[in-house]
């Protein structure tokens, strides 16, 4: 593209910035541009450029721990859970194989990110993944086997039911008890991709089962807390008592049972 952008208003160069196929050409050209909004525009365009370079760099970083079982053509899974904390509802865990060719480069833990992120890239990871699993550990097995080995159990649930078999599991802070070969990662969300990607499909996954709870059970505010003892939470315990979804086994439940 050849023409000049001194015709064209701040909200149409906005525009084409956005664009990939012209964020170049209108590039070189409104560093010249007198006008003080395109001058804003292409200081913004500038932070927003470094943003993107920095979560490149990062997104490479986290990406060599798989890189290194990829290279040796084995297939990977990054295992995560979310829920062992909450006084109700279920542990959630999800296993995710990505291809080697991922570029979500915005994939982090759950916890750095707002849910309006969280749930773009939930559908972005679904749309590219391999496989994606999530296993499902209900109250009962909670409070039968103790919140760490429900968890366990329900990591094992998630890469059973994955369609691709996997070689080697990434896993954040736990062991799963299955016969495949693992690396156990401290805060392995925020060190490898496939971990946070799995961070992100159990978090989207439990809110939303939350919410659908929150309609079947209204007076304990599930659609905010997720199941955490807040003070909304713990108000609707002390006027309602527990519901089905309350951990018989966590120390704040049992003086209502």
């Amino acid at each position: 593209m050849s023409e000049n952008i001194s015709h064209l208003t701040i909200s149409q160069i906005k525009k084409l910035l956005a664009q990939q196929s012209t964020a170049d050409y209108i590039w070189d050209q409104i560093k010249d541009d007198p006008r003080q909004g395109v001058q804003k525009l292409a200081i913004s365009h500038q932070k927003k450029l470094i943003q993107q370079e920095r979560l490149k760099q990062s997104f490479e970083q986290r990406l060599q721990i798989e890189k290194h079982f990829w290279n040796q053509g084995q297939v990977v899974a990054g295992i995560d859970e979310v829920g062992r904390g909450p006084l109700a509802g279920p542990v959630v865990t999800a296993a995710v194989v990505l291809p080697a060719n991922i570029d979500l480069w915005e994939i982090n833990d759950s916890k750095q990110l707002s849910a309006a992120k969280r749930r773009q890239l939930y559908t972005q990871i679904l749309a590219v993944a391999l496989d994606v699993s999530v296993g499902v550990g209900e109250r009962q097995l909670i409070d039968e086997k103790d919140i760490y080995h429900a968890t366990e159990i329900t990591m094992a649930q998630a890469v059973k039911q994955l369609n691709i078999k996997v070689d080697h599991l990434l896993v954040d802070a736990m062991h799963v008890p299955v016969n495949v070969a693992q690396t156990k990662l401290i805060k392995g969300d925020a060190r490898s991709i496939s971990i946070g990607a799995a961070s992100i499909i159990a978090k989207v996954y439990r809110d939303e089962l939350m919410q659908t709870y929150a309609q079947i059970y209204p007076h304990y505010g599930f659609e905010n807390n997720a199941g955490y003892g807040t003070k909304e939470h713990l108000s609707g315990l002390a006027t309602y008592g527990i519901c089905p979804l309350h951990r018989h086994s966590f120390a704040p439940i049992k003086k209502y049972l």
